[in-house]
């Protein structure tokens, strides 16, 4: 099942999508609430419902309206927490190699991650940059889950029953801010936390079960083949596989819940595919050919990310028309 938010006049709608069309989940069952925060809250009861009208729209059982005009949100375009892991050890392999520094022995110890800001989540569409943000605007390609139940001190073994589903992540980042905040050993903050985009639909976990393949070896939970591409203005810049992931979604929740509450609507990106994103790709550029060109986002540019069962994800880059700077306000 693909769960979608959508709006319409204004006001926000909980939807399915099916062969190309959006169906309002509330019209078909009135006890399916329309909006996304409040299905998850519902847990596996409600999924269950939703499953049954998305598998009757399916077998023609029955032929609700579709929505003619909407504009597609995140969704879950209102996430109670969004947190970000660095599940790929090929990026940050390459990302240090670059930097001319060791690998370091800590990834392969325990998964990590951290907050972003979860009222930043943005679905498919323009994205608004500052000035500041294109001082080495990048794209982030990602596959992140979302929180369906609520769970405290979860183990990797149970984790997998937690996730209500997929969807693609571009973690947006503004590396001169990202760079120069976390000499500090603090963040990352205003490099991260403008924008955060998802979509353009949550997968159920049921629909991805052909894609299931074995963790890697020391890892336990489940994982997928699924190819994952990104092309800026028609190029294609990056490609990877979610099977790469040396940590599992189900380790980074059993991290995220030990003491503390994982909720419905938690959203938990994978960190970056390898060749997932400029930083790395500039850097090994760099580092084979001094005289390679580095590139970065640019005003008018089309990002689009394609991952296998996850769907397609497109949005355009533009410069907010000010020149207001928080760059300039650094202290000499």
């Amino acid at each position: 099942m693909k769960l979608v938010s959508y709006k319409t006049e204004d006001r926000e709608h909980l939807g399915v999508f099916v062969n190309g069309h959006i169906y309002n989940l509330n019209s078909c069952d009135k006890q399916l609430p329309d909006e996304m925060n409040a299905f998850l809250q519902g847990g596996d009861v409600l999924m269950e419902r939703a499953k049954k009208v998305d598998a009757q729209i399916k077998s023609g059982e029955i032929e609700p309206k579709q929505e003619a005009f909407f504009e597609l949100l995140a969704p879950v375009p209102h996430p109670t927490s969004c947190r970000d892991g660095y599940a790929f050890r090929q990026h940050v392999a390459a990302a240090r190699k670059n930097r001319k520094v060791d690998m370091i022995a800590e990834f392969d110890q325990y998964p990590i991650f951290y907050f972003t800001n979860h009222n930043a989540i943005q679905g498919p569409g323009e994205i608004e940059c500052m000035p500041d943000h294109f001082q080495k605007l990048d794209f982030e390609l990602e596959v992140a889950v979302v929180i369906g139940k609520k769970g405290r001190n979860i183990t990797a073994a149970e984790a997998d029953d937690y996730i209500a589903g997929f969807t693609i992540m571009n973690d947006m980042s503004a590396r001169t801010l990202q760079i120069e905040e976390m000499l500090l050993n603090l963040g990352p903050a205003k490099g991260k936390d403008f924008s955060t985009v998802i979509g353009p639909w949550l997968v159920t976990p049921d629909e991805l079960s052909q894609y299931k393949t074995s963790a890697k070896e020391g890892h336990s939970g489940n994982a997928y083949n699924l190819q994952m591409t990104c092309i800026v203005n028609g190029k294609k810049v990056s490609a990877g596989n979610m099977a790469d992931m040396d940590w599992t979604f189900a380790e980074i929740i059993e991290r995220c819940a030990y003491g503390t509450d994982v909720l419905p609507g938690d959203v938990i990106g994978s960190g970056t595919v390898g060749t997932g994103c400029f930083l790395e790709l500039n850097g090994t550029g760099l580092l084979n050919d001094p005289n390679f060109k580095p590139q970065w986002l640019q005003d008018g540019d089309v990002v689009e990310m394609e991952i296998t069962g996850l769907g397609h994800l497109s949005n355009t880059i533009k410069k907010v028309d000010t020149d207001f700077s928080i760059l300039s306000l650094k202290k000499k």
